[in-house]
């Protein structure tokens, strides 16, 4: 009936409203009817059908609603509750009141506010049925029978029944409020479960992947290798052109050392199993890699910790994730690269400081997922989802902002090992 309605909780929850107020109305409908013709009692019945009516037109009215295409709030949800209350309320004066067997309906909105809306509309209703409820202790029109056979125990009897709801709509406010935290929390937990299998397993497939491409770049490395041997060996007197060669074999070295630890990382251990090392030469260890990695980058280096230095896992994935962090600072501002380490017994921060273009609005958002770059033509989107992900698995976090003056900061932190006592 509503295919078309968005699919959002509070939209379910409002077709679930309607549908009850639906079997609430056929209820009062068949006890009016007992209640007039059976049991022969005189109430104000135009008002009380007139409030029924009414109730009806709401109900009619949330139907076409229901049939637009609009999200459901939680004001307009809760506005929907208080009319069903404001109901109840008329009704119940006009046929006895707080004496009235029915009272106890008022907890029926409140479990619904507490069941689905934010706490702060759960206590409000709780505070609006106590106040409605207290109200009609002292505000209706009686039930036609003796009044005069009403005794001090009755009107007790009436005001336990009030303090009773008290203490329901008390109990049931904050311990469904606090059950549906705890469910909000534990659906949180699994969605960050969920999110974290599938990022395993995209790591999974990039590592099967570059498990392959290593094994077979090997081959033309190689071959590049023997022929600049070879032009090395054939123009000796060329020492200009031997320079040029000499750098171009350095980098194929290193590349060949960067497929043999890749595939050595290839079903590595897990994380915790890495050995310790000092912070601040672990640190410094990356900075010189990096430095000889990317010659033309312009770079200050500041560090302020604890000394004797405590101890970070020292594991090739860690460092291999930081040197991407430099590798994107480098690749927006290579003239002026900032870093800044600091740390005491517990916590490395580390911070890369760019002046480049700072990050889209895109790039804030999804920065860190898979696949995506914010250079397009010149980078697959992976470096900074694996340095991510790795940086996680050692416990630690990675952020992304804008700077004020221009440029962007990426901070790291990581868990530092603790010293033995």
């Amino acid at each position: 009936m509503f295919s078309d309605l968005s699919q959002s909780p509070l939209s379910k929850n409002l077709q679930r409203l309607f549908l009850l107020r639906n079997i609430a109305l056929v209820a009062q409908c068949v006890t009016f009817a007992l209640v007039h013709w059976v049991l022969e009692m005189q109430l104000p019945w135009t008002e009380m059908v007139a409030v029924a009516a009414l109730l009806a037109t709401l109900n009619l009215a949330t139907w076409v609603r229901l049939r637009r295409n609009w999200p459901v709030s939680s004001i307009e949800f809760f506005a929907q509750l208080l009319l069903d209350v404001f109901a109840l309320s008329a009704l119940l004066y006009f046929s006895g009141g707080s004496t009235n067997p029915f009272i106890s309906l008022y907890l029926l909105p409140l479990t619904i506010a507490a069941a689905v809306l934010p706490w702060i509309y759960t206590w409000a209703m709780a505070a609006i049925t106590i106040s409605c409820y207290t109200l009609l202790l002292f505000y209706y029109v009686p039930l036609p029978h003796d009044h005069s056979e009403h005794t001090s125990e009755f009107n007790l009897h009436v005001s336990g029944m009030w303090l009773a709801f008290v203490l329901s709509t008390v109990l049931i406010a904050w311990f469904v409020v606090k059950m549906g935290t705890s469910i909000r929390e534990r659906d949180k937990d699994l969605a960050l479960a969920r999110e974290q299998a599938l990022r395993n397993e995209q790591i999974i497939a990039l590592g099967t992947l570059a498990a392959g491409a290593a094994h077979e770049l090997g081959t033309p490395l190689a071959t590049m290798a023997v022929v600049t041997g070879e032009l090395q060996k054939e123009h000796p007197e060329n020492s200009e052109f031997q320079h040029d060669v000499k750098i171009l074999r350095d980098q194929i070295m290193h590349c060949k050392r960067i497929l043999t630890q890749l595939l050595a990382d290839v079903g590595q251990a897990r994380a915790e199993d890495a050995s310790g090392q000092a912070v601040d030469r672990f640190l410094q260890q990356v900075l010189d890699k990096w430095q000889l990695m990317r010659p033309m980058v312009k770079f200050s280096y500041r560090s302020n910790g604890v000394q004797p230095a405590p101890q970070i896992l020292g594991a090739h994935l860690l460092s291999q994730s930081i040197l991407n962090l430099l590798n994107n600072a480098a690749d927006a501002s290579l003239d002026r690269v900032e870093i800044e380490s600091r740390w005491d017994q517990q916590e490395l921060l580390l911070e890369i400081l760019d002046y480049g273009k700072g990050l889209s609005e895109e790039a804030v958002q999804r920065a860190g997922q898979a696949f995506f770059t914010s250079k397009p033509g010149q980078g697959f989107g992976i470096g900074l989802f694996l340095a991510n992900a790795n940086i996680e698995r050692f416990g630690g976090s990675v952020s992304l902002t804008n700077r004020e003056g221009g440029g962007a900061r990426t901070q790291v932190r990581l868990p530092l090992i603790k010293p033995s006592l």
